[in-house]
């Protein structure tokens, strides 16, 4: 390989979007320049939040060959990968743990590419350039959150492992429609889904499935507005502004996907969702009324719907949640990875790494056994 330069951007603007796109597939909604930057642009990302732009890119002359989406933070939240207990240890050795640099996407628990280049050898040249621009700047570490399987040949052994598990809904089966799909299952969760959605459907609610070109002003506020009504009933701070969910309807108008719950002509529920050619993400959601089962339909029942309808074959709902086990949403492997500069934290937060991963196996295969699926085949 050429020897090869690497620069810190702290703005993803400081790069034409096209030159970015080009260095991965293209369609993961979450790594695309238009998402990223509309997050910066928009108000998204504040330093007094604990998010700072500090992208990772390698340039072969003028020529960018490689890119990482990267940001130091001054917390840990909004990261869906816990690392309290680390910072609290560093603390009681009188060391800083932050900042630290994260590769990841702000806010979103979403698997998908994250050493954005089109061969092996670059991705491996972004994880070696991370971890010793992560010790020039004295920082703590590095970490890279919710990368793909494939990505892994990139870390060497010193990138410390770890694993956690998610509910996601795969079409393997070849199903067509819903009652398909319900018709694989045993009787009683079958039984109980259709329960679940015949009570919504009783109460008058119809759900509207809208994409971004398709989304008008009220569409967007009312989405906005159930997402800041559910951070606030769980007394947390929200992040998303109004302009950035406009700015992505724009930007990527078939990748945004709402379900508009309505009753009586007004909107009284919605989910946010994005999409990629295979894989339908959920995101948020939130409901100005109490009725049972519309929690259910508006997240994952409309999602499921959709996909069949337009041939996607993953769904992924969310992080957490053993209750979407029924529903059809399996327990998944997820990953990330972790450079610890101070040799003295690496070595045991390596030994802590390889049991948690083998506690985590362990309820995975735990879990697989409530699959609501008849067909044992079914259960991976």
């Amino acid at each position: 390989m050429p020897a090869l330069q690497a620069r810190i951007l702290e703005s993803l603007d400081a790069i034409p979007a096209g030159q970015w796109d080009a260095l991965h597939a293209g369609d993961h909604p979450f790594v695309r320049h238009a998402f990223l930057s509309a997050l910066e642009r928009t108000g998204c990302l504040r330093v007094d939040w604990g998010w700072a732009p500090h992208h990772l890119t390698l340039w072969d002359d003028d020529t960018l060959v490689a890119a990482a989406p990267m940001y130091l933070k001054a917390n840990s939240h909004g990261e869906f990968v816990f690392d309290f207990a680390w910072a609290h240890a560093y603390a009681q050795h009188d060391l800083e743990y932050y900042p630290k640099w994260l590769c990841g996407v702000p806010y979103s628990p979403v698997t998908g590419p994250r050493l954005l280049a089109p061969t092996p050898e670059l991705r491996h040249a972004l994880a070696v350039a991370m971890a010793e621009l992560c010790k020039a700047q004295e920082l703590s570490s590095a970490h890279v959150n919710f990368h793909p399987q494939d990505e892994d040949p990139a870390f060497g052994d010193d990138w410390l492992l770890r694993e956690d598990i998610q509910y996601h809904w795969n079409n393997h089966n070849g199903w067509q429609t819903f009652d398909d799909y319900l018709a694989a299952m045993d009787a009683k969760h079958r039984k109980n889904i259709r329960q679940e959605r015949a009570r919504v459907e009783r109460s008058g609610v119809t759900f509207r499935t809208v994409h971004g070109d398709e989304a008008g002003d009220a569409d967007t506020e009312a989405i906005h507005g159930f997402y800041l009504q559910t951070f606030a009933e769980y007394g947390n701070s929200p992040a998303l502004t109004l302009e950035f969910l406009r700015d992505i309807a724009r930007t990527m108008p078939r990748q945004l996907v709402l379900f508009i719950a309505e009753l009586d002509g007004a909107a009284i529920a919605g989910a946010l969702c994005l999409r990629s050619t295979d894989t339908l993400y959920g995101r948020y959601w939130g409901s100005h009324a109490q009725l049972p089962g519309l929690h259910f339909e508006t997240c994952y029942y409309q999602g499921i719907d959709y996909c069949l309808r337009h041939g996607l074959t993953r769904f992924e709902p969310g992080a957490q949640g053993e209750h979407k086990i029924a529903r059809g949403f399996l327990p998944t492997i997820v990953r990330s990875r972790h450079w610890i500069a101070d040799p003295r934290f690496r070595d045991p937060l390596g030994d802590w790494c390889a049991a948690e991963r083998r506690d985590v196996r362990r309820h995975a295969a735990q879990l697989h056994r409530h699959s609501p699926f008849r067909d044992d085949g079914m259960r991976t």
